[in-house]
């Protein structure tokens, strides 16, 4: 029974970290980034731009307003990106916010 919920529980948590990976990679709603253990060859091949708004050694916190983030972080060599300073699971994106 132990062993069930464990498992259970390992997969909510992986199918959640999958979601906001993917809300991440192929939308811009999120205002910024948390990098999973940011590399030193990724920090050094940072895009240009991006500011830096914390950092420990587990998770870096990326912010910038250009489009594809995700995207560009990735190409850097970052093998996760989450989102970070969502409001909700499934937040308006940019273009829908600024119309209204």
């Amino acid at each position: 029974m132990i062993i069930r919920i464990a498992a259970g529980s390992a997969a909510l948590l992986v199918g959640w970290v999958a979601v906001m990976a993917l809300v991440m990679r192929f939308t811009d709603a999120a205002p910024a980034a948390v990098v999973i253990l940011p590399s030193k060859p990724f920090i050094a091949a940072m895009p240009e731009g991006i500011a830096i708004l914390s950092q420990n050694r587990l998770t870096l916190t990326l912010r910038d307003d250009g489009p594809d983030l995700a995207a560009r972080l990735y190409a850097s060599g970052a093998w996760l990106v989450l989102p970070a300073g969502l409001t909700g699971c499934l937040p308006l994106p940019k273009t829908l916010r600024q119309s209204g």
